[in-house]
């Protein structure tokens, strides 16, 4: 079913629902009396489900962080979508571009988390085809000149100035030395320079985040489009493989994967280069909060020396 834009937003209830959320006022009863509901999963803002007269079950998202241009990209998105009818992705409804809080009102999908997914492989492959099916939109409109957050180039900065930096200033850190020979071992390796190299720009949820996806019966769908931009195959394949979400899937389940996700005999080597960029990010990230994720900080600096050995099962 098409489901139309809906080109006015409802004002009023945004209005009050902004003003309960600044308020003193009995919460959960005020939400209630508007015929909202509040639904978890929103890590960085907040989401509702609101039953419209006109329209049904109305996803309301509320943008409580309003850097990055986290709306205004995630309307792109949707409303780049929306003329191709994928149905594991949201239809955009309206866009509220409020100074504080802006909102936007999707379509609800419905469906089981994939991470819980009965069949791994089957699961991480429906999410392959959905991939490649959003890489395949022409990249028209704003996301075309916008890369997504946390790209190569951001990754690469984590690298090679604010970490190094980090570890300079913490000399007698028994971590330091192994950390700086890994950045070493990195710099060395000519990665980063396969993670700039130009690339057929597609489109890019800018998420790995495996939390974001569930099976429909359309097939995996995926929300949160809101670091969303431009990217590369071989880029997203990496940031998915490695990102920490996906360390329950066992490395033999994405292998027989990168073929789905788009990874040729051509590609591999990039790919290569971008997965160990990735995971040594991901180690840099764990690195700043070591004491308290001691255990997620240990597996991944055991991934990292993996990837840059010839045990590696991806070369």
């Amino acid at each position: 079913m098409t489901v139309p834009l809906i080109d006015v937003p409802p004002t009023t209830l945004l209005a009050e629902l902004r003003r309960v959320r600044a308020s003193a006022e009995d919460r959960d009863a005020a939400l209630s009396a508007l015929g909202l509901r509040p639904l978890s999963g929103g890590m960085q803002n907040d989401i509702y489900l609101w039953t419209s007269p006109q329209e049904g079950e109305v996803i309301i998202k509320l943008y409580v962080k309003t850097d990055r241009q986290r709306a205004e990209r995630e309307w792109a998105a949707l409303t780049l979508l929306a003329p191709h009818h994928l149905h594991t992705v949201p239809a955009p409804l309206w866009h509220d571009a409020a100074p504080v809080e802006p909102a936007i009102g999707m379509t609800r999908l419905h469906g089981q988390p994939l991470t819980g997914a009965a069949d791994p492989l089957a699961a991480l492959r429906a999410l392959a085809d959905t991939t490649r099916r959003l890489q395949a939109v022409p990249l028209t409109g704003p996301l075309a000149e916008l890369p997504r957050v946390d790209c190569g180039e951001h990754y690469l900065a984590r690298l090679t100035q604010t970490w190094p930096d980090l570890l300079a200033s913490q000399p007698n850190d028994p971590l330091t030395p192994t950390m700086q020979r890994l950045l070493e071992t990195w710099r060395l390796s000519g990665d980063a320079d396969m993670v700039t190299a130009q690339a057929a720009g597609v489109l890019s949820r800018g998420d790995a985040n495996l939390l974001n996806w569930m099976l429909t019966d359309s097939g995996a769908a995926c929300v949160d489009f809101e670091y969303a931009g431009y990217s590369n195959v071989e880029f997203d394949a990496a940031d998915l493989v490695e990102h920490i979400s996906g360390r329950a899937v066992p490395d033999s389940i994405w292998v027989q994967l990168l073929p789905d996700l788009g990874i040729t005999d051509a590609t591999r080597r990039r790919f290569a280069a971008n997965q160990r960029t990735c995971a040594l990010r991901w180690l840099a990230v764990l690195w700043t909060q070591r004491d308290r994720r001691r255990e997620e900080f240990t597996v991944q600096h055991q991934r990292v020396e993996m990837l840059y050995s010839t045990g590696n099962p991806y070369t």
